[in-house]
């Protein structure tokens, strides 16, 4: 089994289009899900019965064997339980493909205030600790309060993105490609345009 198949589509995906709004044969998803959802977090992939009907990731059967779980599948359930903090209560998609999840927490920094119950330095404080996780638990434990900021701000993020950075959190060396893309979009960096190469003047 390989570690991702973009070829399955989540449960987000089955609600949400690809422009971002919610699809008309299907409108949002029920409440029921989103509590089930919910009651995985901060639990370990598998030990949610509430949670076995959503899985679309593949059964590796040597892990299986062993009671253990794959680490997409370890990777869906915390995205499942991340999506379901974030979409209750609101009535427009926090599912919005393309939005990274730096770039969805660079949007709450700029929109953090006061009076909503958190600051932009409280905002980079938190960041920076889930950026320095070195594990994907301390991560996710992290990931849980920014996720709950966003909803607070209605902003939104891809999930399919998100499961990968998930997924890459639980390795070393693609933590490190995980956590420079984090920062990269949390900084609003954008590639330098190219000057025009200067033309060379024909000879007269």
């Amino acid at each position: 089994m390989t570690s991702t198949n973009d070829r399955v589509v989540r449960y987000w995906s089955r609600y949400v289009a690809a422009d971002g709004t919610w699809r008309r044969e299907q409108g949002p998803p029920p409440g029921d899900d989103l509590a089930a959802f919910r009651a995985g977090l901060g639990r370990l992939a598998g030990t949610v019965p509430a949670l076995w009907p959503y899985y679309t990731s593949p059964i590796d059967d040597r892990l299986a064997r062993q009671g253990k779980v794959s680490p997409e599948l370890a990777a869906e359930h915390a995205a499942l339980a991340l999506y379901g903090l974030h979409q209750q209560s609101r009535s427009d998609p926090m599912h919005r493909p393309g939005i990274r999840l730096g770039q969805a927490l660079r949007r709450l920094h700029k929109q953090s205030e006061h009076d909503k119950g958190f600051s932009r330095e409280a905002v980079e404080r938190r960041v920076n600790a889930a950026a320095s996780a070195t594990q994907v638990s301390a991560f996710l434990t992290h990931l849980r309060g920014l996720i709950s900021q966003l909803r607070t701000v209605g902003a939104p993020l891809d999930y399919d993105r998100l499961l990968r950075d998930i997924h890459d959190w639980q390795r070393p060396d693609t933590r490190q490609l995980a956590r420079r893309r984090l920062g990269l979009d949390y900084y609003g960096w954008q590639p330098t345009p190219q000057a025009p190469a200067e033309s060379t003047p024909s000879p007269e």
